[in-house]
């Protein structure tokens, strides 16, 4: 027996009497959302849409729970193969699976992957102690950097922008563990740097700027900026915003590179599910933004953007109802 199916007979024996008061809508669909790391903004973000939609239970039968996982590379696997309904995963997580590149270039284009909607802006962000000397990406050569554990989205990413500074993996003792170890690692001196893809402001960067190790938030500008954002379409310039770690040593916001937070599923997974997340994000957009400084950005038309896998029926319905439709990109309308 699978997790996924564990998970549902257990919440199935302990839910079966409130499926009596579903407002007629037959039997329960229960739905599972993979996020991320506890300490980042996936596992919010899961909890807020899966609080949205529970309250609506009597309206929907779906019950909604969420799973902290591995991260993007995990979440799309996992809806692939059914252990998961829905899973956040970066944008550019996104397009390798669907083109069948990075992890997926031996089992070849996940046609079954679908868009939902985007979420928040997640930039690239490095953190160098200042005893390190790491001032520039170039820097890093040498020295002892985390780039992101296995199954993560923040280690592709990491090796990009060593790539756009014409450096790999092998020209820096890389280490490959998970983001919420890492200001642990940096402020006890066992590495020098870590990279994390994440929105801002976020947890685990204040611990880092908070520590006994002054640190510093390193830009990711000039030549390997452009070498990045040229190369890859999903990435795009940002800045992170200095005000939110007034503990690090910088004084100015910094420039940086970065992707969006995404929600996928499987083409398998019922219209009228994928329907009713849609719908209750939307509708209480304004509710939802308040969950989550990382949110504070967002408008309706930037959460339709960034995406590459085909938008699932259940998500295009709400959006050809809501006047929404010509935001997305035409050719992910199947």
């Amino acid at each position: 027996m699978s997790r996924k199916t564990l998970l549902f007979v257990l919440i199935t024996l302990i839910l079966a009497p409130l499926a009596v008061f579903a407002g007629g809508q037959g039997e329960t669909s229960f739905v599972t959302i993979g996020t991320g790391s506890v300490t980042g903004v996936y596992y919010p973000t899961g909890g807020a849409i899966s609080r949205m939609i529970n309250a609506k239970f009597d309206e929907y039968a779906i019950k909604a729970t969420v799973e902290s996982t591995g991260g993007s590379v995990y979440n799309i696997n996992a809806v692939i193969t059914g252990d998961i309904d829905f899973g956040i995963a970066q944008s550019d997580r996104q397009y390798q699976a669907i083109n069948g590149l990075a992890e997926w270039s031996e089992a070849g284009p996940q046609a079954d992957l679908r868009s939902v909607f985007s979420i928040h802006p997640e930039s690239i962000t490095l953190i160098a102690s200042t005893a390190s000397g790491i001032n520039s990406v170039a820097d890093l050569k040498g020295k002892r950097v985390n780039i992101g554990n296995p199954g993560s989205g923040q280690l592709q990413n990491s090796k990009d922008i060593l790539e756009g500074a014409g450096l790999t993996d092998a020209d820096i003792e890389a280490e490959g563990v998970e983001a919420v170890e890492a200001p642990g690692l940096l402020n006890d001196e066992r590495i020098d740097a870590f990279f994390y893809t994440v929105g801002h402001p976020n947890g685990n960067i204040k611990e880092a700027t908070a520590g006994r190790v002054k640190v510093m938030i390193v830009p990711i500008d000039g030549e390997v900026a452009d070498n990045v954002t040229g190369k890859y379409p999903y990435y795009a310039k940002s800045l992170i915003p200095v005000k939110e770690y007034p503990m690090a040593a910088n004084t100015e916001d910094i420039p940086s590179v970065g992707v969006k937070a995404t929600l996928v599923t499987s083409a398998s997974i019922s219209d009228d599910v994928v329907y009713a997340i849609t719908k209750e994000v939307f509708d209480n957009f304004d509710d939802f933004k308040k969950l989550h400084p990382a949110y504070q950005v967002l408008t309706k038309e930037s959460m339709l953007a960034g995406l590459s896998a085909p938008i699932h029926p259940g998500a295009l319905k709400y959006y050809e109802e809501a006047g929404l439709i010509e935001y997305i990109n035409p050719d992910l309308i199947k």
